[in-house]
């Protein structure tokens, strides 16, 4: 049976704007990192998918190199695209990227014009789509000039392959000139999206301050600490989880005093009413420059709990002052 969205999709959502563009994003997106990759079940990410955008999100996040293996994120998000979403591909917001390693060579990886526009071409290709409406580099390459890189992004628009350019994980002064650049080229760079989270408060240090004065819009990953913010290690390392593999998460990370800070703060969570997961994903766009924040989700209740963090997201000065402390240590 054709899929049917809810005719009140757009009622609990709330969306905010991209910087100074006229381009809104939920206040949280879905990306499509490892939960998506050849392995995963198909009716399992449509049900996702599917709810997701009944629920107003309507920004989905991949890169060439999700899975796995690299590309079975955008291919299986391809295919769900066409089960589910021919009608609605203008209502949907579509973002990959193109910077870390993904095909054997020296034109593999990295921001030189070659790898960027090859890769896009690729992406498009994997997903059944004319066009991304973002597309990233993904990380900044030392070894390719600033400048070649950013013309890939102004190019990619002007081939109408991607409306909008964006940056990840780039420095306060890269970030800057990267912004310059394309502005002097005619193609404004809409989006940063750095890593953020209590355990990782990095753009509060330049970041943040440099994309207001820009006008760009701010889209953070990571806002769990690849998991670490969430009730699933709070009593030790369950079989299964990213620090039992080590493939994503270092269990080095949990130190005796992470592990007792994200005790602290799951105790405060409990007194918001909240899960711990659900007050550090609130927590991360409490400041109005942070466009949206970017969930992952391994299943269909997964996502539900996550998205319920917009039924809660007000902090009061004393639980912001009672965050802090505990951060401190």
């Amino acid at each position: 049976m054709p899929f049917t969205p809810a005719t009140d999709r757009y009622e609990r959502m709330q969306y905010r704007p991209c910087g100074r563009s006229g381009i809104r994003l939920p206040l949280v997106s879905l990306g499509l990192w490892h939960n998506f990759g050849g392995a995963a079940d198909e009716a399992e990410i449509d049900r996702m998918l599917t709810r997701a955008f009944d629920l107003g999100v309507t920004h989905f996040d991949l890169a060439n190199n999700y899975g796995p293996p690299f590309g079975a994120a955008e291919a299986s998000f391809g295919k769900a695209l066409k089960r589910n979403f021919g009608p609605y591909r203008d209502e949907l917001l579509i973002s990959t990227k193109a910077g870390y390693d993904m095909w054997p060579g020296p034109y593999g990886e990295g921001g030189s014009r070659k790898y960027l526009l090859a890769s896009l071409d690729a992406s498009l290709k994997r997903m059944g789509l004319d066009y991304v409406d973002i597309f990233y580099s993904h990380c900044p390459d030392p070894k390719t000039p600033l400048e070649e890189t950013m013309g890939a992004l102004d190019t990619a628009v002007r081939q109408g392959k991607a409306l909008y350019a964006g940056i990840s994980s780039y420095s306060a002064e890269l970030t800057a000139h990267a912004a310059t650049v394309l502005r002097d080229l005619g193609t404004p760079l809409l989006i940063h999206q750095p890593p953020y989270s209590m355990l990782n408060r990095w753009i509060e240090y330049g970041i943040l301050d440099t994309l207001g004065t820009l006008g760009v819009g701010c889209i953070v990953f990571s806002p769990l600490a690849q998991g670490i913010l969430s009730d699933r290690y709070l009593s030790g390392i369950p079989e299964g989880s990213r620090a039992s593999r080590a493939d994503s998460l270092d269990p080095n990370q949990l130190t005796d005093e992470t592990l007792a800070k994200v005790k602290a703060l799951n105790e405060l969570a409990r007194d918001r009413g909240q899960s711990l997961a659900q007050m550090a994903l609130a927590w991360t766009v409490r400041d109005p420059r942070v466009t949206s924040t970017l969930v992952g989700a391994s299943s269909l209740e997964q996502l539900l709990a996550n998205l319920a963090m917009l039924d809660s997201l007000d902090f009061s000065d004393e639980e912001l002052t009672q965050i802090d402390k505990i951060l401190r240590g």
